[in-house]
């Protein structure tokens, strides 16, 4: 089977599935009962190439729209004369209307903007001060919201708990049965009256119905749970000036006039003007398709919601919020494509479609076996030609039964399954702070093999705060007066931090935890932010970011002259310098022994796990301008700074389990080679037997050096996104590995994209690494990833367990019917019985074993890999082994069970077959709990722990006692005596066991 499935339903990746990927195994399904309800988790390819293509003509749409309305604007001499505010704007002191400022937006028109008295016009007519933000109180806040709207998008209408009984009515052999039902009614009330002729018909009526809801049920509340995730994965804040202090605000809260600040990494959370910043510019592929990066400066200062920032920093005046802005529209016209499926839901729609075509045949053959019994019995009778209304309820029962074989067949819950367990691990995620993104992260995550992770602020605290320094070579506090304001100047001026007064009037830092480290630096030596950041000009910038390893600023001086200031990598930085200033604050020429000072004292402090970075300045030639690119040498070193980044409690223990587990950890860092080996000798990453290498050593390897050493490789230091995205691929495709990777900037999107499981940081990720990433951990913790892996896990565990169940049952089902058919030309279970046996094993049987939570056994495992078989010989065993025994129990019933019970008289045949149903209903019970471990001989552990599970038990015991009892009528069962209970349920506790001398057995 696993061969066929590979074949057929192999091909569909964790992510980055082609089209025609997900098209073949669709085709591939080809016996689907309710095509709703099976493909309901899956991608709607139809809506996703409508989406695509309306997103490609996205923006030739624009034009044309713009054009048609230019048009009629001027048709109407709308703008040939003057500009009119509506009165309930006008009455409350605003100066353009909400249409009209969205139209500049959208219309990139700069004599409209102009016509409004540019950016700072358009301000004063929104209310709001360039510098301060808005200034209102709730009443006003309301009034805003009321006239330009809020920022928020129409969402699709919550489907309702009567769609999801509609959609579970749609299953073609439930409808099948209910017009059996129906003939049933007829024919049975015609020849016995009412309403004796009525039970047959009612009682498959009645379990079509529990079937239906129990269904509906199930599946509304999968629905409830997706919708709860993706309101958290919504949930994104923005750093805003609002009432004259910078805060972060959640996009939902903007309004029109809101200041927002944008760095490298954030999406532009609505339509606005660009009022101020450096080497801006924008992705707007998910806007219009095109690639190519967008620049945004005072000459083109439009902002489109839904963009991405791709470089820079700026300051945005929010114009346009909503349903108004240009993301807002194109999500009003876009249907929703959906999910990719993942290769699990692949693979067991496949395994229903295998198993649903054998169930088919059987359904058929039992059919006929049946139906030439009947004719031979009237032939030996010589009634052939006469044909009563019995004969006819007995030709739709026996039609019923082999409809109720294909609904017990093919089992439809298999791929639905793996949702409900991918739902309900993904809620308990959210509450171990990881926030899954990506449906198929979850199974893969558990079937990972390598994680390379971050360094800062995964494996440690990211808290950072200097703690030894060495300014003008002197590694004491001591420094030099004049040299003490070039230093202060470089902290305060070449940094993507800022320090803000806060709501109750205080000194708050913000920016990364670097450049906080830096600022709370110079704030200790005496240094005023404000005062030096207004003292000097800024004429270019360049932001930091990981390939440079370093940043830099062009300022022009108070006194004359123009200065550059570079702060990185010490290593990278310190070889861009030829001076240096000395303890008396003299630049001096940075000759091989002071060279070899600063480099010992680097190693020293890496030696001793600390992050080093220097500062260097240059002063250049006037006539310098923001085109002009900042220098790459001639430097004069400042100094070099030592920042602690204490690593997080409990990761050497993660790390540890990570290695009993067989997953290796990988530490891939931006930072000094020396500094990444201490910290990941800390965490236990760096072993003896390992290789730390640094990023450009790995670059110069050849194909041959890699694939001896990269197995070994466990810290990569000085690693450009290149270069981690490089081990990836080469862990993924030429060593087989199934790799997740963690990354928070917005470079590491290349990597994050590549992996098998994405992981990016959910508070110093950018917004365009949470994008690409298929899980973000909410607390940058490494722990949480190794949560993750277990969690990851335990969903494919569980999906094996209830696999196993439901084969079990599948097989024993068929079998018994089928030979029963055969041998005696009655079938022992009847269509009710069979679609209770049914829920049993699917939605209840879903229920209790794809909802068990992990245990600290998980991750003593190997990992399964990318190879690993789904459906393993361990499974087979305990199936087969299980089969065995139940149809064993069955046939000596069928064979002897009157006898040994002294059944006779006229209800003895429906005395047994109640017998054998009860039997074969305990057996899967029991043989439920014994799904609870595949290998493991006590099943018991925990099990009270499992409230789910204990439920479905529970509630499935009285269920069935009920149907013996007290719905013999409908359900073609007669009531027990005491000793029959007690047969039924020692028969289901055999099956115990019997498991444990079957998981004794070695495959």
């Amino acid at each position: 089977m696993e061969d066929c499935l590979n074949e057929k339903f192999g091909g569909v990746k964790a992510k980055h599935s082609s089209l025609e990927v997900l098209q073949k195994w669709r085709d591939a399904c080809c016996l689907v009962k309710n095509s709703k309800r099976r493909f309901r988790f899956t991608a709607n390819i139809q809506k996703r190439n409508e989406a695509d293509a309306m997103r490609r003509n996205n923006k030739n749409l624009r034009v044309v729209i713009l054009a048609s309305k230019a048009a009629y604007r001027l048709i109407n001499c709308a703008e040939a004369s003057s500009h009119t505010v509506p009165e309930e704007f006008k009455a409350n002191g605003f100066g353009i209307s909400a249409d009209d400022a969205c139209f500049i937006v959208e219309s990139h028109n700069p004599e409209k903007l102009t016509r409004h008295g540019g950016v700072d016009g358009l301000a004063a007519k929104l209310k709001t001060c360039t510098t301060n933000g808005l200034a209102m109180d709730d009443q006003e806040l309301t009034c805003r919201q009321q006239l330009f709207g809020t920022n928020e998008f129409t969402e699709r209408e919550r489907r309702s708990f009567w769609v999801f009984v509609y959609e579970a009515l749609q299953d073609m052999t439930l409808m099948v049965l209910a017009v059996c039902a129906f003939v049933s009614l007829i024919v049975g009330i015609a020849t016995e009256g009412w309403p004796t002729g009525a039970h047959d018909g009612l009682g498959i009526v009645a379990s079509i119905l529990l079937v239906v809801f129990v269904t509906a049920t199930s599946d509304y509340r999968q629905s409830l749970q997706f919708r709860d995730l993706d309101k958290e994965k919504k949930k994104i804040s923005i750093q805003v000036t609002r009432n004259g202090y910078r805060q972060k605000l959640s996009i939902y809260e903007l309004l029109p006039g809101d200041i927002v600040h944008l760095a490298i990494g954030d999406q532009v959370p609505a339509d606005g003007l660009f009022l101020s910043g450096f080497a801006v510019s924008i992705d707007e592929s998910s806007l219009t398709g095109e690639s190519e990066p967008v620049k945004v400066n005072t000459e083109n200062p439009y902002l489109l919601s839904g963009t991405k920032v791709q470089d820079g920093s700026c300051k945005m005046l929010v114009v346009t919020v909503g349903m108004r802005t240009q993301w807002g529209k194109l999500m009003a016209t876009l249907t929703e494509g959906g999910n990719d499926e993942t290769p699990l839901q692949v693979k067991l729609n496949g395994c229903a479609t295998i198993i649903g075509k054998i169930g088919l045949v059987f359904a058929i053959v039992t059919f006929a076996v049946l139906v030439q019994k009947l004719f031979a019995s009237k032939i030996i009778d010589g009634s052939q030609w006469s044909w009563s209304g019995d004969d006819a309820l007995m030709l739709l029962e026996y039609f019923a039964i082999a409809v109720t074989i294909v609904v017990v067949a093919v089992p439809e819950g298999l791929p639905l399954a793996v949702t409900l367990s991918l739902a309900f691990a993904m809620k308990k995620m959210m509450n171990d702070k990881a926030l899954v993104r990506n449906l198929a992260a979850c199974e893969t995550m558990g079937s990972a093999t390598t994680i390379c992770s971050d360094k800062t602020g995964t494996l440690t605290t990211n808290h950072m705060t200097v703690v030894k320094s060495c300014i003008c070579l002197n590694v004491s506090n001591d420094i030099h007066e004049s040299a003490k304001k070039i230093l202060v100047q470089s902290i305060f001026t070449n940094t993507g931090g800022e320090v803000v007064v806060n709501k109750e009037g205080k000194n708050e830092i913000l920016g990364s935890p670097t450049d906080t480290a830096i600022l709370e630096f110079g704030l200790s030596l005496g240094g005023d932010f404000q005062a030096e950041r207004e003292s000097t000009k800024v004429i270019r910038v360049e932001p930091f970011n990981s390939t440079k390893k370093q940043m830099g600023v062009v300022l022009e001086l108070p006194e004359g002259g123009v200065r550059a200031h570079c702060k990185g990598a010490s290593e990278i930085v310190l070889a861009a310098c030829d001076k240096v200033i000395n303890r008396n604050g003299e630049v001096v020429t940075l000759d091989d022994e002071l060279l070899s000072y600063l480099k010992s004292t680097i190693d020293t402090f890496a030696g001793e796990a600390l992050r080093t970075l220097c500062l260097a300045y240059m002063d250049l030639e006037d006539g310098v301008s923001a085109d002009t690119p900042i220098p790459s040498s001639g430097y004069t070193c400042i100094g070099i700074v030592g920042i602690k980044d204490p690593v997080r409690p409990g990761v050497k223990e993660s790390v540890a389990l990570c290695r009993s587990a067989g997953i290796t950890v990988r530490m891939v860092t931006g930072d000094n080679i020396n500094t990444a080996k201490a910290i990941a000798r800390e965490c236990g990453i760096l072993t003896d037997d390992g290789i730390a290498i640094e990023g450009p050593d790995f670059r110069e390897k050849s194909m041959e050096e890699l694939l001896e050493i990269i197995p070994k490789i466990q810290v990569m230091a000085r690693s450009s996104p290149l270069d981690k995205h490089t081990l990836v691929k080469h862990l993924r495709t030429t060593f087989g590995e199934v790799v997740a990777v963690t990354g928070d900037g917005t470079n590491d999107a290349p990597a994050l994209h590549e992996a098998d499981i994405g992981l990016a940081m959910g508070i110093a990720g950018t917004e365009v690494a949470k994008e690409s990433a298929d899980v973000i951990i909410l607390d940058d913790n490494f722990s949480t990833i190794v949560t993750v892996a277990k969690w990851g896990r335990s969903v494919y565990v569980n999906i094996q367990k209830f696999v196993q169940f439901q084969l079990t049952v599948n097989i024993v089902a068929l079998i018994v019917n089928f030979t029963s058919a055969c041998l005696t030309g009655t079938a022992p279970l009847t269509a009710v019985q069979l679609l209770w046996v049914n829920m049993i094993m699917d939605t209840l049987g879903a229920l209790a074993l794809a909802t068990e939570p992990p245990n600290d056994e998980l991750m003593k495992r190997a990992p399964v890999g990318r190879k690993g078989n789904f459906i393993s010989n361990v499974m087979w065993r305990n199936i087969f082994g299980q089969a065995v025994y139940q149809f064993g129990v069955i046939w000596l019933l069928q064979t002897n069970g009157k006898s040994f019970f002294g059944l006779d008289g006229d209800d003895s045949d429906l005395i047994l077959n109640t017998l054998i149903f009860n039997s074969f209903v305990f057996c899967q019970l029991f043989n439920e709990v014994n799904s609870r471990e595949m290998e493991k001989e006590n099943v018991l552990d925990g099990i009270w722990k499992n409230k789910v599970f204990i439920s479905v038990i529970a509630s499935t015991v009285v269920f069935q006692v009920i149907i013996i009892e007290c719905l013999g009528t409908f359900a073609n069962t007669s009531p027990l005596t005491a000793t029959q209970w007690l047969f039924s349920i020692l028969t289901g506790c055999l099956s115990m066991p019997i498991a444990v001398f079957l998981k004794r057995i070695p495959v």
